[in-house]
C-alpha cells in the first residue's frame, strides 16, 4: 500500500487534498506535514531565502524518513524550493502541487484561466506553463481572508463572481488546493472545465506508483 506524504504550508489545504484521496484513491496511506508559518514568511521576505530552501529540505527529509513512497507539496507558491528538492532527491517520485493539473489543462485548450487566492502563486506558477499556453491570471481579492475568518461561502462566493471574468478561456485551472471547494461554483458560473490541483495531482500519483 502506498504512502504519499503530504506537505503543506496554508492550513486550509489538508482538506481538499484528502478528499481527493479519498474519492480517487481510498487505499493510499497519508501523513500530513503542516507548516504555515511557511506562507507568512515568503510573504514578509518577499523572496525564496536560504534560509526558506533548508527549510523544504528539512521537510522532505522527515518525509522520507517516515517511509513516504512519494511526496506531494499543496502550497503552489514555492515552485524554485520543491525544485531544489527533487534534485537532491531524484529516485523519489515528489510532485509540486500543480505539475499535474498544468498537464491535464494543456491537453484541453490553448487559454487557460488561472486562479488565486495567494498572489505569490500568480508570480511563480506561470512559468510551469507550456510556452504554448496563453494565461489569463486572476487574483480572487478578499476570498483567503474570508475563508481565514471561517466564512467558507463567501470564499466561495468571491471565487464565483472573479471566475465570471474570464471570457475567451478553453478552461479554468484553479492554483491552490483550498480553492477546489470552489470548483463547482466555479463551472455553474462560467460552464467551462474546471481542474483542480488535487484530483489532478491524485490521479498522476495513482498512476506514478501504480496504485
Amino acid at each position: 500500500m502506498a504512502r504519499i506524504a503530504l506537505i503543506h504550508a496554508l492550513r486550509h489545504s489538508p482538506p481538499p487534498i484528502e478528499d481527493a484521496f479519498r474519492s480517487l484513491w481510498p487505499e493510499a496511506r497519508l501523513t500530513n506535514l503542516l507548516d504555515d508559518s511557511l506562507a507568512s514568511d515568503l510573504a514578509r521576505d518577499g523572496e525564496f531565502t536560504p534560509a526558506m530552501m533548508q527549510r523544504f529540505l528539512d521537510l522532505a527529509a522527515y518525509s522520507r524518513g517516515t517511509g513516504a513512497d512519494a511526496i506531494l507539496f499543496t502550497c503552489s507558491a514555492f515552485g524554485p524550493c520543491i525544485d531544489a528538492v527533487k534534485a537532491a532527491n531524484p529516485d523519489l517520485p515528489i510532485l509540486k502541487p500543480n505539475e499535474a493539473m498544468i498537464e491535464e489543462a494543456s491537453r484541453l485548450g490553448s487559454r487557460i484561466g488561472l486562479m488565486a487566492t495567494f498572489a505569490p502563486t500568480l508570480q511563480s506558477m506561470p512559468p510551469e506553463f507550456p510556452a504554448t499556453i496563453a494565461l489569463a491570471p486572476k487574483l480572487i481579492e478578499g476570498a483567503l481572508a474570508a475563508l481565514d475568518g471561517g466564512e467558507a461561502d463567501r470564499h466561495d462566493e468571491l471565487a464565483a463572481e472573479a471566475a465570471r471574468s474570464l471570457g475567451g478561456c478553453d478552461a479554468i485551472a484553479l492554483a491552490q488546493f483550498s480553492l477546489a471547494r470552489a470548483a463547482e461554483r466555479i463551472k455553474a458560473a462560467t460552464g467551462l472545465p474546471v481542474l483542480t490541483t488535487p484530483d489532478s495531482a491524485v490521479r498522476k500519483l495513482r498512476t506514478l506508483l501504480g496504485g
